[in-house]
C-alpha cells in the first residue's frame, strides 16, 4: 500500500512558485523525469525557451523535450557534447556551437519565429548566432513536455544514455520571440511556462531543493 501511495502521489500535478528551487536529477535512468503543463495550449507560430541547468555530464543529453503524436522533436533542445546544441522544430534540427563551459551552470535561451525560420540560441547571455529551420511551420499544440528525459515517442520511450544527470531551474516558455533583454529581465513572467507558477508532475527519482547558484 506505501508503494501505491508513492506511486500515486509522484503523478499528481502541483501549481507551484519555485523560485529559489531547483529540479535534481540524481542519476542516470530512464525512469526519472518532470511532466511540465502549460498555461495554455496553442499551436506556436513562434516562441521563446530560457532555462538554466547544472551538469557534468559528457555525453549526449536532453534539455527540454516537447513532442506531439505526430513528430517526437516537435520542439527539442538537446546537448549533442559540450558546448554543442541542436535545437529540433518538426524534427528538424539545426546545431549551434558555444564555448565549452564544463562544470559550471548554463543560462540558455533559443527563439524561433515561423514567419522568418529564423531560430537564435543564446548562452549565458551571449548569442550563438542565427539559422533557418522550418519557416512556414506551426509547432502543434497537443503536447507532452519532458524535463530530464528525450522523448523518442508521445510521452515515452526514454533512453538512459539521454537522460540528463543534474540540476535544471528558472524554466520558462513564452508564445513570441523576446529581445536578450527581456530575456534576463523577465525570468519569470513566461505565458506559456512560468517558474513561480509552475504546473508540473513528477516521476521517478527527481529532488526539489534550493538553489545552491545564481
Amino acid at each position: 500500500k506505501k508503494k501505491e501511495s508513492t506511486a500515486f502521489l509522484s503523478h499528481c500535478l502541483f501549481s507551484t512558485d519555485l523560485r529559489g528551487k531547483v529540479f535534481i536529477f540524481p542519476e542516470e535512468s530512464a525512469t526519472a523525469y518532470v511532466s511540465l503543463i502549460p498555461r495554455v495550449k496553442k499551436p506556436l507560430k513562434s516562441f521563446t525557451l530560457c532555462l538554466k541547468a547544472f551538469t557534468d555530464l559528457t555525453r549526449p543529453y536532453s534539455l527540454f523535450s516537447y513532442s506531439t503524436k505526430v513528430k517526437d522533436n516537435e520542439l527539442l533542445l538537446f546537448v549533442n557534447k559540450i558546448g554543442q546544441y541542436t535545437l529540433y522544430i518538426g524534427n528538424t534540427g539545426v546545431t549551434f556551437k558555444a564555448p565549452p563551459s564544463p562544470y559550471a551552470p548554463i543560462h540558455v535561451c533559443a527563439s524561433w519565429e515561423s514567419a522568418s525560420g529564423i531560430a537564435e540560441l543564446w548562452v549565458d547571455g551571449k548569442p550563438m548566432g542565427r539559422k533557418g529551420v522550418r519557416k512556414g511551420y506551426s509547432v502543434g499544440a497537443e503536447a507532452k513536455i519532458i524535463l530530464g528525459q528525450e522523448q523518442d515517442s508521445f510521452g515515452g520511450r526514454f533512453d538512459a544514455k539521454q537522460s540528463f544527470v543534474g540540476e535544471i531551474w528558472d524554466v520558462s516558455l513564452w508564445d513570441h520571440v523576446l529581445s536578450l533583454k527581456e530575456m534576463c529581465a523577465s525570468c519569470y513572467s513566461g505565458n506559456l511556462l512560468n517558474w513561480q507558477s509552475l504546473i508540473y508532475g513528477s516521476n521517478g527519482y527527481v529532488v526539489t531543493k534550493p538553489k545552491i547558484w545564481p
